[in-house]
């Protein structure tokens, strides 16, 4: 049986999820893309609790205008300028499941030139 597109990308995600993992000193980046949106989160996965959030639907983002890869970086720097806020400066970097891409590799370089080192 054939899989999905979306079947694919989960199975690439686990396999991902296994290796990075968040930490209090090293939190994990992660990165979810929809159709029109892209969504960050700062996790440290042993508390299970999001650090810092940043997407395209933030009133400040979303008000700006380009393509998508262009907004992807601006939520790259919106999530690192809150990061540093919080105290984080090194993260690890969750890709989801994606290719390291387009709008990924937009908002982790964003996120680079916000101050984040990963």
């Amino acid at each position: 049986m054939a899989l999905t597109k979306n079947q694919k990308r989960l199975r690439i995600k686990s396999r991902i999820r296994k290796v990075v993992s968040g930490t209090e000193s090293r939190p994990r980046l992660a990165v979810f893309r929809s159709n029109k949106e892209i969504y960050a989160q700062v996790v440290d996965d042993v508390t299970g609790k999001t650090l810092a959030s940043a997407s395209s639907r933030d009133k400040d983002i979303s008000s700006a205008k380009g393509t998508k890869t262009e907004i992807a970086a601006l939520v790259g720097k919106s999530v690192a300028e809150k990061a540093l806020k919080s105290g984080i400066e090194a993260i690890a970097f969750d890709r989801g499941g994606y290719q390291y891409h387009g709008r990924v590799k937009s908002l982790a370089e964003g996120a680079r030139e916000g101050g984040l080192k990963f």
